[in-house]
């Protein structure tokens, strides 16, 4: 990425206070409200290094998750929580490409990494199950949990068709990530993407992210690695079952599973009604079972 020619005004290493829109110089964007922005994620040059996870930790005054080993792989962290925001998954391989196959090809790797997050869906199923209007969408088009109104009714757990959304068990509140609000109100990129060494976490507004993404995917495809795919764009995987879009969207090389991402997401509130007809008609189908049962009875009876 160029460097924008504004930084040139600041050479010096101690500032009097924050630089204004500092976001053009760190992640080449301008945050302004009444856009559309979120997260390009090309797991393609993730190396497992975890700044992000660090990054949001501090800037978000998180606590330690799950210190020590799994024993099932080299992450300690394992899985989003309500105490831990950006997860960055070590997935094994298998097979002829796996970690402990007997040759490789040059320059391969034989692990899949992918720094999870929050999607901040277009049609966020979380928001659409708040009862009391503490998840509620931003003037930058993402998802955040308002704590002072949240009264941890935990509807919007089960809602999330990514696992992402969470209890804290301290507070009973629920909490995950918010794209850095209160960074993008001050002009500031978010922590996790300026966090990261080698741009696998790219932040943007979301038309110049699919734009970049689309020409990403071209460079994979010449060079040879034609199963890239982009999970969570307009019409793509992982943007079924009327989420509309993902504002935290993948490049990806395996098929969704093997991140622990949902092949086809879907919105709980679409099966509402078939879940409601369903238990409608089978009382209704029990009705009429015990009303001919007690005819029957009492025809007997006579």
């Amino acid at each position: 990425m160029g460097l924008h020619e504004r930084i040139h005004h600041y050479p010096q290493s101690d500032l009097d206070g924050v630089i204004p829109n500092e976001s053009e110089l760190t992640g080449g964007v301008t945050i302004e409200p009444g856009r559309s922005y979120g997260f390009f994620t090309d797991t393609t040059v993730c190396i497992g290094c975890k700044a992000c996870e660090v990054a949001c930790k501090e800037w978000n005054n998180l606590p330690a998750d799950s210190i020590g080993l799994t024993g099932q792989s080299f992450d300690n962290t394992g899985m989003l929580s309500a105490n831990t925001w950006r997860h960055v998954a070590f997935v094994e391989r298998e097979g002829d490409r796996g970690v402990r196959a007997a040759e490789q090809a040059p320059f391969q790797s034989g692990w899949l990494m992918m720094s999870d997050v929050c999607k901040h869906c277009h049609n966020a199923p979380c928001l659409e199950a708040c009862p009391t209007g503490a998840i509620f969408k931003t003037e930058f088009d993402t998802v955040v949990v308002q704590q002072d109104i949240c009264n941890g009714c935990g509807y919007c757990v089960p809602a999330c068709p990514f696992g992402v959304v969470a209890l804290n068990e301290v507070d009973g509140k629920v909490h995950k990530c918010t794209l850095c609000y209160d960074r993008l109100k001050g002009g500031l990129e978010p922590a996790c993407a300026k966090a990261c060494p080698t741009e696998s976490i790219q932040f943007g507004e979301l038309s110049d992210l699919h734009e970049k993404a689309r020409e990403r995917i071209g460079v994979l495809h010449e060079r040879g690695v034609e199963q890239a795919y982009l999970y969570g764009t307009p019409d793509g995987p992982g943007a079924t079952g009327d989420l509309g879009h993902l504002n935290a969207f993948f490049l990806l090389t395996e098929r969704p599973e093997v991140y622990n991402l949902p092949a086809a997401p879907t919105r709980a509130s679409n099966r509402v009604r078939p879940s409601l007809t369903t238990g409608v008609a089978t009382i209704g189908a029990l009705a009429l079972l015990a009303i001919g049962l007690f005819s029957s009875d009492r025809g007997e009876g006579r």
